[in-house]
């Protein structure tokens, strides 16, 4: 996955710009980004302050991690099922 040049607080404030009476087209312009990259970035982080986007940030991390914690338990069960349900 390709990695944003903007930083998620970054991309809080160039979205809070359209709130001080900037418009969109300007606001693309100013930061090299498209208009429907502009749009995207306002249905995911809409509303949403810089801490607000550091919880969300850190909370997708945990549950990443969280994920692989189960993945790895599970593979483990099973192999231990396989090995168990042998007949010696």
């Amino acid at each position: 996955m390709k990695h944003s040049r903007f930083t998620e607080s970054q991309i809080v404030n160039i979205l809070n710009e359209q709130n001080s009476g900037f418009g969109v087209d300007d606001i693309c312009r100013r930061h090299g980004i498209a208009n429907s990259t502009f749009h995207k970035w306002k249905a995911k982080y809409g509303g949403l302050s810089v801490s607000d986007v550091q919880r969300m940030k850190a909370l997708e991390d945990e549950n990443a991690r969280l994920k692989r914690l189960v993945a790895d338990m599970l593979l483990e069960n099973t192999s231990i099922k396989d090995v168990l349900s042998k007949k010696w």
